[in-house]
């Protein structure tokens, strides 16, 4: 299936009436989702990273509402966002407790713009599933959609050990894996169908089925589109620390999103100690865009660098350029239509610098070991200038912003609105 050939699921709406509606679903763009790390009874800390979160481009943020405490301060949280003007839906994530905490503090039920639950660490499928029903109604009263997220470290054991048993009595057994496998996926079509039982519309269930490996994640997502059509969040469980991360994420995401399998997205990373958290949400946004499905913001292409390229000049105007266009970016998207779509090229010799820099938008090709010290820069194609001197990285940059005010329209304030 093409990049461009979508699975069709229902349509999920998730948002509060101090939040941005966002629709998950159905075709609409693939959403961005990322999740503090942050102790959620420190609302202040929370509120900080939220924030940090939501500017990196994280269009949910999920929280952990494990205590009490945890619980009281949601309320709290939400409300310091609206303040600020930040009005990215926070989910809740639950786990054991949930059923308890929705019931006894409804401000913070209603506060949450959509709730998480595991199936695995509540009482569905068991003889009685009270637990799981209480945090289903607590959806149905306060109108919420619910993420049932399956993941492999806490699958139902019961379930997987009915689905094992039976497999044991068939002429040919499946291989255990693929029948653990094929458990997640029957944990989270049962929990969604038990959840409508319960009186939760078929338009406010996602679904999830997390595991750790590339390939068994393709392969449950694979399974778990033909058995359903709601809405799909992915994402490895526990991607890893750094490149292991970033590569694993990249692959399984840009595999099932290649595939049309896929409506939300998270990249699970394990951050760097003092890391930035907002890494994972930029992952993700580098793996829609890099497919072609979204746009967050001018890409740019600069060469790896080779024996004709020794000084590390072009280097480091690269990484000027590259954090120079994000940190532009949310000014930017106020005032001009389209310019998440702008490609610079900053290139390190003559070989292929040239070429490149006629294929963006803005290029600019520096001069290699032995090459004369001058610099041409192209713009639509076309040769506009050629820079010398020590102040080749401001002079491009004059000349971005000027091709950024030319060329792309000024935004409306009803466009801004919406």
């Amino acid at each position: 299936m093409a990049a461009n050939s979508r699975r069709k699921s229902v349509v999920a709406e998730i948002g509060t009436a101090g939040t941005a509606r966002v629709k998950v679903g159905g075709g609409h763009p693939i959403v961005v989702q990322s999740m503090t790390n942050t102790d959620t009874a420190d609302a202040p800390s929370t509120v900080n990273q939220v924030m940090a979160l939501a500017k990196a481009g994280s269009e949910m943020v999920r929280v952990t509402v494990n205590t009490e405490d945890a619980a009281k301060a949601v309320p709290r949280i939400v409300e310091a966002l609206d303040k600020f003007g930040v009005r990215v839906p926070i989910i809740g994530d639950f786990h054991y407790n949930g059923h308890l905490l929705l019931k006894k503090y409804p401000d913070m039920a209603r506060a949450l713009a959509k709730y998480r639950i595991n199936p695995g660490n509540v009482n569905i499928g068991k003889k009685h599933d009270d637990n799981f029903r209480t945090m289903i109604e607590a959806a149905v009263e306060y109108e919420r959609p619910v993420r049932i997220g399956v993941n492999w470290g806490s699958l139902d054991q019961a379930l997987l050990t009915r689905m094992m048993d039976e497999n044991n009595l068939l002429p040919e057994p499946l291989d255990a894996k693929l029948v653990t496998l094929r458990a997640i996926v029957v944990s989270a079509v049962e929990s969604a169908k038990a959840a409508e039982q319960y009186g939760l519309p078929h338009n406010r269930i996602i679904l999830s089925a997390k595991v750790s490996g590339v390939q068994d994640l393709i392969t449950v997502y694979r399974m778990l589109a033909v058995e359903c059509d709601y809405p799909l969040h992915l994402g490895l469980t526990e991607a890893g620390l750094g490149a292991k991360g970033i590569v694993a994420t990249s692959i399984a995401l840009g595999v099932l999103l290649q595939e049309g399998i896929g409506d939300t997205i998270r990249a699970s990373l394990t951050p760097m100690p003092n890391g930035d958290r907002a890494e994972e949400v930029f992952v993700s946004q580098q793996v829609l865009q890099s497919l072609e499905l979204r746009s967050f913001t001018p890409q740019v292409t600069s060469c790896p660098g080779c024996g004709r390229t020794t000084s590390t000049f072009f280097q480091d105007m690269a990484d000027q350029i590259q954090t120079y266009l994000r940190t532009q970016m949310p000014v930017w998207k106020v005032r001009y239509n389209g310019v998440e779509e702008m490609k610079v090229a900053v290139m390190g010799c003559v070989v292929n610098g040239p070429g490149e820099s006629k294929h963006a938008n803005l290029g600019i090709s520096l001069p290699g070991t032995f090459e004369d010290p001058v610099a041409p820069v192209y713009v639509d194609g076309k040769l506009k200038c050629t820079l010398r001197g020590d102040h080749i990285v401001k002079e491009f940059i004059d000349i971005l912003d000027q091709y950024v005010d030319r060329t792309y329209v000024a935004r409306t304030q009803e466009t801004v609105v919406a």
